[in-house]
């Protein structure tokens, strides 16, 4: 009787909140299906979808022969990219790649180590590549980098279930009480500047308040750890009703066969990511590190970002500027 009236209760409330309710938990896992360890790699497969799954720890974490960080968003790219880049270079097989946030990927290299669960990885990455902004703030910061190039683009667009139920036409829909949203944390996630910047271009910071202000305190905005695997699940779980995405996390989503539609940010509100690929100044492998860097810009580089939806990166990098000897 305790339990069914604490229901009734928290069904009240949220039915008086305008708050639908959640019938099902997010499945994280089927939002970014398949696992690619599980066919890439020999040995006993092993895996508890919600209790024990890596899907952003990829490849050999004993005695790798090269460590990469990437930002999150480019995890659909990585089993085609890491296969291909081993093919042109047997001598390098043990490669371990993390996909997550880049200020975590930064916090990481800052304390040392990473502490998943009970797993702690102190692995020292030879490659980082994110967005150019991340990258050059970095670098001011902690001279890490020997040198940067651009490789890929993209830019956002707004992530609706199919459909469009809540007829979301714009990035100014989002300010609707009855617009629920999944938000990457400015924290650690790079592209909530990006979209923050999105919304300010479309409705002043009058929309940007609205959005990430009075919404994140209402729970009408839900600020996520790691946006590339928790919005498409809270979409898909009908927990929230819009993500703003890079267009490559909505194509791949459609690409997956998922109840997903994309609705378009016009050029004049949009924002625009330059990835730049950065060799750590001092790294462990430093003859794989330049390899990788070599073949991520190469022609079989590119045409692998370019089938996942990424564009070019618009202009060569060089050296970054304020970097250290």
């Amino acid at each position: 009787m305790k339990c069914t009236l604490l229901s009734l209760i928290a069904a009240l409330f949220a039915a008086a909140s305008g708050i639908a309710q959640v019938t099902a938990a997010p499945d994280f896992l089927a939002a970014t299906a398949p696992l690619p360890g599980l066919a890439h790699f020999s040995g006993k497969a092993f895996q508890a979808p919600g209790i024990d799954q890596l899907m952003d720890f990829y490849g050999d974490v004993t005695d790798p022969q090269l460590v990469v960080f990437l930002a999150g968003n480019q995890f659909m790219v990585v089993p085609e990219l890491i296969d291909a880049f081993k093919r042109a270079h047997p001598e390098i097989q043990r490669i371990f790649v993390e996909t997550i946030p880049p200020g975590v990927l930064a916090a990481q290299i800052e304390q040392g180590a990473l502490v998943v669960g009970s797993m702690r990885i102190s692995l020292k990455p030879d490659v980082f590549a994110a967005g150019a902004a991340s990258i050059k703030r970095l670098q001011e910061e902690h001279g890490w980098f020997e040198s940067i190039a651009a490789y890929a683009s993209n830019d956002l667009v707004l992530m609706v279930r199919k459909g469009n139920p809540k007829h979301i036409d714009s990035l100014s829909d989002l300010a609707r009480a009855d617009i629920r949203i999944s938000m990457p944390n400015p924290a650690f996630e790079g592209v909530a500047r990006q979209i923050q910047a999105a919304y300010v271009k479309a409705g002043g910071a009058a929309l940007r308040h609205i959005v990430m202000d009075v919404k994140t305190k209402n729970s009408a905005t839900i600020l996520t750890q790691i946006h590339h695997r928790q919005s498409a699940g809270y979409l898909l779980a009908g927990v929230v009703d819009a993500a703003p995405v890079w267009s490559t996390e909505g194509e791949y989503q459609k690409r997956l066969g998922h109840e997903i539609e994309l609705v378009s940010i016009p050029r004049a509100q949009n924002s625009t990511a330059q990835y730049v690929i950065a060799a750590m100044r001092g790294a462990p492998h430093r003859e794989a590190s330049e390899a990788f860097v070599k073949f991520v810009k190469g022609p079989d580089g590119q045409a692998i970002y370019r089938k996942y939806g990424f564009n070019p990166g618009q202009r060569a990098q060089g050296d970054i500027a304020g970097s250290r000897p």
